[in-house]
């Protein structure tokens, strides 16, 4: 399938799909779509002195890296990957100097450069592990504070965002867990109740008017 570099509306670059129309991150700005819907609506709301993070769609990283760059708390991160984005292809990423981070260049690389499907300590702070798995064989449990749901739209993958999906996501956060999303589908929202979150609708990042958030209320 044809991959294409494309520069969003706030300079920063993603990649993007054109037989489906689809793309790693907004148009409308890659950046600005990570600070707003995963960062400010869930990152910034865990009171936790110790944060784990599920990230569904590792990607090109970026969620990854502005989280190391924002949180000042230890973080451990999981980002599930089916289709890892080549070296090639993360060379483009000009993340790194449209967020004025030069002296984080290695933290960045390092990020991508370490093996997948094991725990890797990228700071004293910060671990990650790259797991190279499809979404629907995640079986953790009670194991998360925060989720970053940023896997395709539902238009494109529909599979993604179903009750089965969703149930899997609620089991592996901690009870008070929260799950952040660009999506404000009224399908979506609805797979989520469905399987026991509480959801509300927020103000969306920029070309979007709303997002979605759900929190687990309790154990199933």
């Amino acid at each position: 399938m044809k991959r294409e570099i494309l520069i969003t509306s706030d300079g920063s670059t993603t990649i993007h799909l054109p037989d489906l129309d689809e793309q790693y991150h907004s148009k409308n700005g890659s950046i600005n779509e990570t600070y707003h819907v995963f960062i400010d609506s869930g990152l910034k709301l865990v009171s936790s002195n110790e944060v784990s993070i599920l990230e569904i769609g590792f990607g090109t990283g970026l969620n990854c890296f502005i989280t190391y760059l924002e949180s000042k708390k230890a973080i451990n991160y999981v980002g599930v990957e089916a289709y890892p984005v080549t070296p090639e292809e993360i060379e483009k990423m000009n993340f790194v100097s449209v967020l004025e981070a030069k002296k984080d260049t290695a933290i960045f690389n390092k990020m991508h450069d370490v093996s997948w499907d094991e725990k890797h300590q990228i700071t004293d702070d910060f671990s990650l592990e790259k797991r190279k798995q499809f979404f629907e064989d995640i079986n953790d449990k009670d194991a998360f504070h925060l989720i970053y749901f940023d896997a395709f739209g539902a238009r494109v993958q529909p599979q993604l965002w179903t009750e089965e999906i969703f149930a899997k996501m609620y089991t592996a956060l901690k009870t008070d867990g929260i799950l952040v999303t660009y999506s404000a589908k009224g399908s979506v929202r609805r797979a989520m109740q469905a399987v026991g979150f509480k959801v509300e609708r927020l103000p969306g990042p920029p070309g979007k008017r709303e997002m979605l958030r759900a929190i687990k209320v309790r154990n199933i």
